[in-house]
């Protein structure tokens, strides 16, 4: 039986983004401001940030209504659809009804346009020029690109080391919607040449590539910083894809017992999971919402939840969020995306409370459910996307132990089109298994 699809109508498209930290059992820790390393002051941030961002950042409105502006962008791929793995359940036997929100076919073909559309939109309502940011695999990098081009602001983006000679046809992307894109360390910094002096056979983190963007911005005038997770204004944005899960699991008369995934800064999965995380701290609704992430980048598994830097350069605020700590690079993985060393500070707060689990999984074992995914449902996955696919299979699994007929939601944070050099190694044994 082929799978099946469920879609919302464009007019039906969530108008409002919905804001955790209205509903934390316990209020989230300020960001504290790296020099004085006391609670920040807004207006520290407005050399990197705009108002109406920063603003988003430290409310605790609950809804935050989307602009029609976006909204009209927004529609260019939203509503994003809804599955149901029909083929994947019949190959594993199970008795689990198995969805997957599909965000990778937006125009970047992942969920990153949802906050970058909205991020460029407030940097163009206050006159910014130009905006710097990291990016892991390049997806992020990608999206800002795109956003930017629909608001004719310049764009730079320092990717990676490890990725942008990994993914090369992501940086083509990022060169397709006019941004420029670097490897980082790059030699365009006084950090990035720090760290290219002291390291030169690095790989690159986030870590370094947000210190360079975060230096970048600071330094030159009329340019701001973007970033593409960990932020409570990006968990905001990316709100949509829940929100529209909400109403496309009441077209098919379910309910999640189970909401997973993939995790490296939060982002995609706050956004499936926090509308849900709503329903369940207000005790309508108990579902387990699972985090995903790398065996090689195990954050909320075997890191310290305590403060520390979002950069390797010691730059931005410290939050308090599970972190490997400011200045570790963790293996060349092929999921990018997830290769940071802390997490959202809301995600790491849920986590913290005991509302919200998290697991890990080796390189090669993702793959292996990547390739069955894309053999059953004809969707090449990203290998971030993978991560969730694993665990959705592995819950999929014990019910047909148990003979439970739950019901398994996870999000598809984008396709793996450019990673195909990811899976040549898979299929020619030459995979690490970090």
């Amino acid at each position: 039986m082929d799978r099946i699809k469920y879609i919302i109508d464009e007019n039906e498209m969530p108008d409002k983004w919905y804001n955790i930290l209205a509903d934390l059992p316990t209020p989230l820790a300020p960001p504290l401001n790296p020099l004085t390393k006391e609670p920040i002051d807004p207006k520290d941030l407005e050399p990197i940030f705009p108002k109406e961002l920063i603003k988003q950042e430290l409310t605790t409105q609950r809804y935050i209504k989307i602009p029609e502006e976006i909204r009209e962008i927004y529609k260019i791929w939203r509503p994003a659809p809804l599955y149901r793995a029909k083929r994947l359940e019949e190959k594993l036997k199970t008795p689990a009804h198995i969805y997957y929100k599909n965000e990778g076919v937006s125009p970047p073909g992942s969920h990153k346009p949802n906050t970058s559309v909205a991020q460029t939109y407030y940097n163009m309502k206050e006159g910014t020029e130009r905006i710097t940011t990291e990016t892991g695999a390049g997806q992020w990098g990608s999206a800002l690109s795109f956003a930017c081009n629909y608001f004719d602001i310049e764009c730079k983006v320092y990717m990676v080391t490890s990725s942008f000679y990994q993914k090369p046809y992501r940086k083509s992307l990022i060169n397709l919607w006019g941004g420029k894109v670097v490897p980082s360390p790059s030699p365009d910094t006084q950090f990035g040449r720090k760290v290219l002096e002291e390291l030169p056979d690095t790989t690159g983190s986030l870590g370094i590539a947000i210190g360079e963007a975060v230096e970048d911005a600071a330094l030159n005038e009329n340019t701001k910083y973007a970033l593409g997770s960990v932020l409570n204004h990006v968990m905001l944005h990316q709100t949509i894809i829940g929100l529209e899960c909400q109403e496309q699991m009441k077209m098919a008369e379910e309910y999640p017992d189970i909401v997973i995934g993939c995790c490296g800064g939060g982002s995609n999965l706050a956004g499936i999971s926090f509308p849900f995380m709503k329903e369940k701290i207000d005790g309508t609704q108990d579902p387990r919402i699972i985090a995903v992430e790398p065996s090689a980048c195990p954050t909320l598994n075997k890191g310290k939840y305590e403060y520390d830097y979002g950069d390797t350069g010691k730059m931005t605020p410290l939050l308090k969020m599970y972190s490997l700590g400011y200045d570790f690079v963790p293996p060349a993985i092929h999921a990018g995306g997830l290769r940071y060393h802390g997490c959202a500070p809301t995600v790491s707060a849920l986590v913290a409370e005991g509302l919200m689990e998290a697991t890990t999984y080796h390189q090669q074992e993702v793959f292996e459910a990547g390739v069955l995914f894309a053999r059953t449902e004809g969707i090449a996955p990203a290998p971030e996307s993978t991560h969730a696919i694993k665990c959705a299979i592995d819950e999929a699994l014990k019910c047909k132990v148990t003979g439970e007929e739950k019901t398994i939601l996870f999000n598809l944070s984008g396709h793996g089109h450019f990673d195909m050099t990811s899976y040549d190694k898979y299929f020619n044994g030459e995979l690490s298994n970090e």
